[in-house]
């Protein structure tokens, strides 16, 4: 199986510029974890930066970031964000009760079905290209088998018509 064709896709989370080697649009989202169409938004784009594409494509389908605005090259881990200055000290504040951090979600049944549905899909195109490939076969044969039929014709219409000359010079009526 050929090794699947990648684009490189750039986007802005937050304080950060983002790359990330997909073979399309959607594969893109996927890899970002995100349900919103930031192409069509216009938040994310292909990317023409030669580094980051170099860096995207030795890991395929992985998010690499760096600082907004920075010139560093793309990675892996978080990229180093410029201090912020420290807020102005207020006076101290009684802490209401802290709300209960609500743990993550487990995303695992969600990707198994999405997965599911990719390969669906996947093998619903190979089976169109094939009956496409078929389809082409069969229309060859057909226009093969029209032309042997109408070359055939005109033969046979060719000897008739020398036949039924010879025939009537030998003194035979129709």
């Amino acid at each position: 199986m050929a090794a699947r064709k990648l684009k490189v896709f750039q986007a802005q989370f937050g304080f950060y510029d983002t790359v990330v080697a997909a073979p399309s649009q959607a594969a893109a989202l996927r890899a970002w974890d995100t349900h919103q169409n930031l192409f069509a938004e216009g938040a994310a784009k292909v990317t023409t930066d030669e580094a980051a594409i170099a860096v995207a494509l030795a890991h395929p389908e992985t998010p690499l970031r760096r600082a907004v605005g920075s010139t560093d090259p793309f990675q892996l881990e978080a990229a180093n964000l410029p201090e912020a200055p420290e807020a102005p000290k207020k006076a101290a504040v009684r802490p209401k009760a802290v709300a209960a951090t609500k743990p993550r979600a487990d995303r695992t049944a969600l990707d198994a079905a999405e997965l599911a549905l990719h390969k669906l899909d996947d093998a619903r195109k190979s089976e169109e290209a094939d009956f496409r490939r078929r389809q082409g076969e069969l229309d060859a044969a057909k226009m093969a088998a029209q032309s042997a039929h109408v070359e055939g014709r005109r033969a046979a219409t060719t000897a008739i018509a020398k036949a039924r000359n010879s025939y009537r010079k030998a003194g035979g009526e129709d």
